[in-house]
């Protein structure tokens, strides 16, 4: 639970892999085709660019002396030959990747998307959703470039390395040893700087992660932070993590630059050491030698300055590899076991045997609840906030498995069938109310695309919300934000009543329902829904008493244990829990 606070890092909880690596690399595969006609044209560009000094050389050692103009010239045209075909390579090169790294990038973020729609209640509850969203779009994002770039380089860049030794070789192998005399302090280096460049890349995402938690959650709490005007306290919690940010990025750019000054500095000494070592040590070297030789160790350096680079882009990504891979690879716990079956049409019939459940190890929320109820009926569950009336109605749904028991419907254990086939065949109407952005006709045909206006219109007049949708500027067709948020809270749950009942459910769940109705809409939703909820098992949580005088049966949830349970006038009779809470009710409304 640490982890759902923005001023919590968020550990990793699994150390990174090389088989982490190779299933990125697996992105790749089913681009193998454009992957090796781009590596080819890199291929084929390092080669004419490697061809330049040997031209130089021929140049100046055998063309000029001889006053060969025949030969200069055929030279500078397979020079400037060289630099087309270069060019061309380069252009179609940068074309093929970009467009293969930004499909690999679609890719993963559809994976992380999907796998994210389908994670339990329970993965939501412990982490705040700005550190998961910032998983989603900023460190898909960093990939970007390696995917784009990156592998090709490394592979173009060892290509040219080698081809750049073989040429060294061909002119002057004792020249060649001595350019190679910085290699071994610059792989020692590279082997000190190594863990700390990744604690720092994984400091930056850790901080990256809280500063989006915090940004997220003020953006969605900002009615309650002007209404108490906490701007100016918000603006220092806000200050102090971006500077904790800042001092992370500052850290990871000094760490990620390390390697390139080390590159230069040793890829110098060596030259100043070829200068004034080789030509002294090596005798009989050519001016034509000398500056073909040149030319090259300035290369040779290049393609390792690259490969640095490309190492650090490396660490940089796996940094957030980790934590993309830490999202993929989370359980999802409420899934279709193996051998699922889709649920036959729904008549009705519910029963929970022996249930319990905790959210929590040490606190049990539900306690062997026990019942049964034929298609058909209404039950309404009552009883104190916190009882377990909503966590009945979400292992009913299947928002989360039971730890215990097993909970039936038509006789069939829930866990035993297909989600999406369970599901579709329940309306729900939960008592977070959410509505999307869009037009209020799209959001009532929410869980039904395919139905007609007219159904949709339907489901609307029959919960008393046609009225006040026609008096919006468009109808049906007005656009509402995101949350519904300039709706009153009454008017969105009417929209989201509609949602529930164009399902046409078998089994229809109400989690206070009617809440934030007013008491003359109340009335006429009432007679609406009575002819709506025969021949439907309907589940129904409400504070308001006066909803559910008319079930075929009210329990009274208190404790995670079923105190109480039959009709108005039986628990009435009773003088127990419901009679109390009912007249305690009533009590409070004649004294208003």
């Amino acid at each position: 639970m640490a982890r759902n606070k923005y001023d919590v890092d968020e550990e990793l909880l699994t150390k990174f892999k090389m088989k982490d690596l190779i299933r990125l690399l697996k992105y790749l595969k089913p681009y193998k085709v454009t992957m090796f006609g781009t590596v080819l044209l890199m291929l084929s560009a390092s080669v004419a660019n490697l061809i330049g000094p040997l031209l130089v050389q021929d140049a100046i050692d055998f063309k000029i002396p001889q006053g060969d103009i025949k030969g200069l010239v055929i030279l500078s045209g397979i020079f400037v030959g060289t630099l087309i075909v270069n060019a061309v390579c380069f252009k179609f090169r940068v074309i093929l990747m970009s467009q293969l790294g930004n499909n690999v990038v679609k890719k993963i973020r559809e994976d992380i998307f999907y796998k994210i729609q389908k994670l339990p209640f329970s993965y939501y509850d412990s982490r705040p959703h700005g550190k998961i969203l910032v998983r989603v779009v900023n460190y898909v994002n960093s990939l970007s470039d390696l995917l784009t770039n990156g592998f090709i380089n490394f592979i173009t860049d060892m290509f040219t390395l080698v081809c750049i030794i073989v040429f060294m070789l061909f002119i002057n192998v004792k020249l060649t040893l001595i350019s190679m005399i910085g290699l071994p302090p610059l792989f020692i280096c590279i082997m000190l700087i190594k863990n700390i460049q990744r604690k720092n890349t994984q400091a930056l995402s850790m901080k990256q992660s809280n500063l989006n938690a915090y940004i997220h959650e003020s953006i969605c709490g900002v009615k309650v932070t002007q209404s108490f005007a906490r701007e100016e306290q918000n603006q220092g919690i806000f200050h102090e993590l971006n500077k904790i940010y800042r001092r992370a990025w500052m850290r990871f750019v000094k760490a990620n630059f390390i390697l390139w000054p080390i590159i230069e500095t040793i890829s110098i000494i060596g030259i100043i050491i070829l200068y004034f070592g080789g030509i002294f040590w090596v005798k009989g070297i050519t001016i034509g030698v000398l500056i073909a030789f040149t030319s090259y160790i300035s290369r040779f350096w290049q393609p390792i300055s690259n490969l640095g680079n490309f190492y650090n882009a490396m660490i940089n990504a796996m940094a957030y590899l980790e934590r993309i891979f830490e999202t993929l690879d989370e359980e999802v716990s409420i899934e279709n076991l193996p051998g699922a079956i889709p649920m036959p049409e729904v008549k009705g019939a519910v029963e929970f045997k022996n249930v319990g459940f905790s959210y929590e190890e040490d606190k049990k929320i539900l306690d062997n609840i026990n019942f049964r109820f034929q298609p058909g009926s209404s039950i309404a569950l009552v009883g104190p906030t916190g009882a377990g009336k909503s966590t009945i109605i979400n292992l009913l749904s299947r928002f989360y498995d039971v730890q215990e028991g097993e909970v039936l419907i038509d006789g069939i254990n829930i866990r035993e069938v297909q989600l999406e086939s369970l599901r579709k065949q329940m309306g729900v109407m939960l008592q977070d109310t959410f509505l999307f952005s869009g037009t209020v006709m799209s959001n009532i045909k929410y869980a039904r695309p395919d139905a007609t206006d007219e159904e949709a219109i339907e489901a609307a007049k029959t919960v008393c919300a046609h009225e006040f949708i026609m008096n919006m500027p468009n109808g049906y067709q007005t656009e509402i934000n995101e949350r519904g948020t300039r709706l009153s809270i009454g008017e969105r749950q009417l929209i989201s009543f509609a949602r529930a009942l164009l399902a046409d459910p078998k089994i229809l769940i109400l989690d206070e329902a009617t809440s934030s109705i007013d008491t003359r809409t109340e009335l006429a939703l009432q007679r609406g829904l009575q002819g709506l909820l025969v021949g439907r098992t309907s589940f129904i949580i409400a504070h308001r008493l006066s909803t559910i005088k008319n079930a075929h049966c009210i329990m009274y949830v208190d404790n995670g244990s079923i105190v109480e349970r039959g009709t108005h006038d039986e628990l009435m009779s009773a003088r127990g829990h419901y009679y109390k809470l009912y007249n305690s009710q009533f009590s409070v409304m004649e004294a208003g």
